[in-house]
């Protein structure tokens, strides 16, 4: 029972730091585009990108990290 909970727990946490990210990741965006002139939407497109592939391999470490915690 204890453990369901902290994994709710561990779940929830994750899932606000994940929130907090991105909209950190959108101020600093929006913060950058209105002080400094740069090509708007390659700025964008690169810093999703960048943005994205740092989530994709987050989850993929997070992933592989659980799944050798299911064969102990």
């Amino acid at each position: 029972m204890a453990q369901q909970i902290n994994a709710e727990k561990g779940a929830q946490v994750f899932l606000a730091a994940t929130v907090f990210k991105i909209l950190s990741c959108l101020v600093f965006a929006l913060v950058f585009l209105l002080k400094n002139k740069v090509n708007k939407y390659i700025f964008v497109a690169d810093f999703f990108y960048l943005y994205f592939l740092n989530t994709a391999f987050e989850v993929y470490i997070l992933l592989r990290n659980l799944r050798n915690q299911n064969f102990k």
